[in-house]
């Protein structure tokens, strides 16, 4: 397959960014906060359970 020119390569990546719908202000905004909310959630929820084990292991262990 041939190497298109760079001037046929711009105008074909122009077109393709045409094609792709962007996230209103609003849209992204709450995409951002959900997933700082979850990333909370889970690191939560992984020093619970890093806690938990620490503890069973230390009074298995001694």
């Amino acid at each position: 397959m041939a190497n298109p020119s760079p001037g046929l390569f711009v105008r074909q990546v122009r077109q393709e960014l045409d094609k792709v719908t962007w996230p209103s202000r609003r849209e992204a905004t709450v995409s951002v906060v959900l997933i700082f909310v979850f990333s909370a959630i889970l690191a939560t929820y992984f020093l619970v359970v890093d806690k938990l084990l620490t503890v069973g292991v230390a009074l298995i262990f001694g």
